[in-house]
């Protein structure tokens, strides 16, 4: 028995390699967005066990939706990929192209036991190259072909090592082939038909039967003429475990699987609910069409569901005699490998049984499954097609005439394949090449029409992407997900009014519900979408709350654990103020998925609402559990922790804000957040270099601005520097009140610059006539500029605009106390034309100072921190009396005054989320 060289080895791999380098620039189309992309089993965050919990694409096996397809070690290599590059595609290509020669390699060994040095590396060469392989090698999901065939192979050759030299059974081969099986079968199910070829080579090559003698032995044994041979006897035990540990494997499986399978429409496959003889008669036919995809891979197709192949009605419709032409040369090649005891035999049978057995789970003749065609399921009965091509091109090279010839043939061949696989992977380089390479095979296949127009969606080109999804509805005008798709496209374009009426069509087109039949097992889950697309829809009309409630309730009342319907049913109750059944929609919702971070935050949401803050932090925490990088919940909880006043809580506040920039860098409320927690500790130099980092990424970010501004503001020697920040932020926002404000006031108190100041506060009346803080405020510019009659006049008209602001009457009667001083003195009332700004200062009574010192304070008596949305002014606080206040009393009322402001902002930020 010869071995595989390395020379052989390598020859295959640099192949493989050749053929396939291209496919490493491919990206996710196709399935793999489900199996990579959108699969959360992939992540390190979910547990390991996970993966066998969950099927293939990350639905828990308990899920009447799930696919039923229990592939836990292939989904570990793809965590493994994950590990290593996370979502580039190109490690995930280049583990599948390395797979694909282990598998060659294996091959060639597997055809080492029944065919010589040469032919043996024919078969491996043309399995190497064959284009039907693309599928299974480009398209990433296909790496549950390639693991299971390394599997399958390395059990066939473990078995084939289970009889010694003198013909004893040895244990420990036999008892490795049933752990590869078992390996084979986690990576894709139809890795436990290895047994049955285990089975044929023990029989027909191991043990050198063919079906006559076969036959004649059991016969004669059965009727007590002779007793079985020990070589008969040893067989029969071998086959007897290899039975018994395959159908300990199927019994696991089904319970894994919890005796259910998987829910197929007429759309995925539509003979498997066809009455009969069309079911029949097309399920057979299917046989010569996958058979010629292995002769004649010129025309190859990623999808081969809905109207690909038209049902074959009649025992009159001329395919019928595809499906004969096959059964017959079937049956001429089986009987010639039963029949015989020469090597040719043999080699034919062995290449039967890689064709048939392997097939057989995907061939509908048993149980229908969820495609027509699926040429990665012909990865495996490829090895047989090849073995029998290897086969002839070695009997056609034995002719003296034919062996130049021969060769020439099987070198062309192998040429074509090469270059067609290579040009083949080209179109899995994004699903609008893949889908639109197909519709160039096959136009009558409404899915395909739907694929181009989801790559052209993705691509944001709504208007193309319509018209392939309108021409989806004419191919198959009964199918539902393409009236959707036409739908959201609408909606994309902002066109309610035909989005609308396209998923009234699709509704339209759902089964009605049978009485006392299951109405889930006759619908595709995703179908019912359109009750939550429709609802979705509609409920931007604040008149059709109602009636989108009714379209979730009923999506509810056909599908009990539709989780989405919960999720959308508990945003629209939240919507319209109904806290408690929102909540009671979401606490459904967890009974059927209590593992989704979303859905606790989102009941978070709903404590919010309520009132009710430790329960929503609960909620919040216990998604944080579950994803501890979601981005919202980091956030949110974040935010609730700083609304909440307590110190305990900052810190972990500042960590989750950290958190979450590190999830969103580019956000600047982040920043701006921790820019106010640390504010609130009194860490003025983190609070200055976060809120500058907000303002870098978001320029005029206006409340980042302001606090920025108020942070120089309160530092003693730093108030000038607040100027250049108010300045931006009044280029931005030229109406934001508490920054004028807090302008005026460093320009009067600061600068002296009366007249700046003055035309701030002028600002604000002009906005708003009303504003009682911006108008006592120039009263106090009044006083600045010594026109006393005018500052009483503004101070009366302030007083009766806020009758019940005690400080605006104390300043009036200040005012009106100097006034009679200096008229009593003799002294003008107003400040002469031309006298400049200060004379005469000197001059003025202890009092008087000291009332212009109050006054100046109260121009930003009331400025508080600004939380993300514009906050509504706070309480001016009441204002010292005139007599003169010590340094330590001052400190005293500006400390308190801090803690106000402090107080302001955050209940401004409870109030405002903006």
């Amino acid at each position: 028995m010869a071995v595989v060289s390395w020379k052989e080895m390598l020859l295959l791999t640099g192949l493989v390699v050749a053929c396939y380098w291209n496919s490493v620039a491919c990206g996710f189309v196709f399935d793999d967005v489900s199996a990579i992309l959108d699969n959360k089993d992939l992540r390190p965050s979910t547990p390991l066990r996970s993966l066998f919990l969950n099927d293939f694409w990350g639905t828990p096996m308990s899920e009447e939706r799930s696919h039923k397809s229990y592939r836990p070690l292939t989904v570990l290599t793809f965590r493994l990929n994950y590990v290593f590059s996370e979502l580039s595609a190109a490690s995930y290509h280049l583990l599948n192209v390395l797979l694909h020669a282990a598998v060659c390699v294996l091959f060639l060994r597997v055809c080492r036991l029944f065919l010589d040095r040469t032919t043996s590396l024919v078969a491996a060469l043309l399995f190497a190259v064959h284009p039907i392989h693309t599928e299974a090698v480009t398209g990433v999901v296909g790496r549950a072909e390639l693991l299971s065939s390394i599997f399958l192979l390395a059990a066939f050759l473990a078995y084939t090592k289970s009889t010694s030299a003198d013909h004893s059974i040895v244990w420990a081969p036999i008892a490795l082939t049933v752990v590869l099986v078992a390996a084979a079968t986690l990576c894709k199910e139809q890795g436990v038909t290895v047994i049955g070829i285990c089975c044929v080579h023990e029989v027909f090559v191991a043990q050198g039967f063919t079906l006559p003698a076969l036959l004649t032995t059991l016969l004669r044994a059965l009727r007590g003429k002779d007793g079985f041979p020990y070589a008969v006897l040893q067989t029969l035990l071998k086959l007897i475990v290899l039975i018994i540990s395959t159908l300990l494997l199927v019994i696991v499986r089904v319970q894994v699987i919890q005796s259910q399978l998987p829910v197929f429409t007429r759309f995925d496959n539509p003979a498997a609910v066809s009455p009969a003889p069309a079911r029949q008669l097309t399920f057979n036919y299917l046989l010569p069409v996958n058979a010629w995809l292995l002769l004649n891979p010129s025309e190859l197709c990623c999808d081969w569901t809905m109207g690909t192949i038209p049902l074959v009605e009649s025992a009159l419709d001329p395919r019928n005699l595809a499906t004969l032409a096959f059964y017959g040369a079937l049956g001429l090649l089986a009987a010639h490998g039963l029949r015989h005891r020469h090597a040719s035999a043999r080699t034919v049978l062995m290449a039967l049984s890689l064709i048939v057995l392997p097939f057989v789970p995907a061939s509908n003749l048993f149980f229908p499954v969820g495609f027509v065609v699926a040429e990665r399921v012909l990865y495996v009965p490829s090895m047989g097609f090849c073995v029998l091509v290897a086969h002839g091109f070695k009997m056609v090279s034995q002719r003296g005439r034919l062996k130049k010839m021969s060769w020439v043939v099987i070198g062309m061949l192998l040429a074509t394949h090469a270059v067609k696989t290579f040009r083949r992977n080209w179109d899995w380089e994004s699903e609008y090449t893949l889908f639109t390479s197909a519709l160039k095979v096959n136009k009558n296949n409404a899915k395909l029409w739907n694929n181009v127009g989801h790559a052209l969606e993705n691509q944001n080109d709504y208007l193309k992407a319509l018209q392939y999804f309108l021409q989806a509805t004419r191919v198959q005008p009964d199918d539902i997900g393409a009236h959707m798709n036409v739908g959201r496209t609408y909606k994309n374009l902002n066109k309610s009014r035909e989005a609308e009426d396209a998923y009234l069509v699709a509704k339209s087109l759902m089964p009605q519900i049978i009485p006392g039949k299951k109405y889930a097992t006759r619908v595709a889950p995703n179908h019912l979408n359109v009750y939550i697309n429709l609802a979705n829809l509609i409920r931007a009309n604040e008149s059709r709350l109602e009636e989108a409630d009714q379209l979730y309730r009923q999506a509810i009342s056909m599908r009990p654990d539709f989780k989405q319907a919960y999720i959308s049913r508990g945003e629209l109750l939240l919507k319209m103020n109904k806290l408690s059944e929102a909540r009671d929609a979401y606490l459904r919702a967890l009974e059927l998925d209590g593992t989704n971070a979303d859905l606790w935050y989102n009941l978070a949401i709903v404590n919010i609402e309520m009132k009710d803050p430790p329960g929503a932090l609960r909620h919040f925490n216990r998604a944080l559990e579950l994803n501890p990088r979601h981005k919202l919940a980091l956030f949110n909880s974040a935010l609730l922790m700083q609304e909440s006043g307590e110190q305990k809580f900052w810190p972990e506040a500042n960590r989750r804000f950290l958190s979450y920039v590190e999830e969103e860098p580019k956000d600047a409320n982040g920043y701006f957040n921790l820019g106010m927690l640390a504010m609130d500790a009194g860490e003025s130099a983190a609070a200055e270099r976060w809120m500058r980092r907000a303002v870098g990424l978001q320029a005029g970010f206006r409340s980042a601005l302001f606090n920025l501004a108020l942070l120089y503001s309160q530092q003693a020697g730093r108030e000038e520097e607040a100027l250049p920040a108010l300045d931006e932020l009044l280029r931005h926002h030229p109406r934001h009140v508490k920054g004028l404000i807090l302008k005026g006031d460093l320009l009067m108190n600061h600068r002296k610059d009366t007249r700046g100041a003055k035309a701030c506060f002028l600002r604000i009346l002009r906005a708003d006539p009303g504003n009682v803080q911006g108008k006592h405020n120039l009263c106090v510019v009044y006083f600045e500029e010594r026109d006393l009659p005018r500052a009483a006049a503004c101070l009366e008209e302030t007083l009766a605009m806020a009758p019940g602001e005690e400080y605006v009457r104390r300043h009036l009667s200040i005012v009106r106390g100097k006034m009679a001083a200096m008229s009593a003195a003799g002294r003008p009332l107003a400040p002469e034309v031309g006298v400049a700004e200060g004379e005469g200062e000197a001059e003025e009574e202890e009092e008087g100072r000291d009332a212009e010192k109050n006054a100046r304070k109260s121009s930003a008596e009331s400025l508080g921190g600004e939380s993300q949305s514009e906050a509504p002014v706070g309480r001016h606080a009441d204002e010292p009396p005139p007599a003169a206040k010590s340094t330590e009393e001052i400190k005293d009322i500006e400390n308190k005054r801090a803690a106000a402001l402090r107080r302001l902002e955050e209940i401004e930020r409870i109030l405002s989320g903006d």
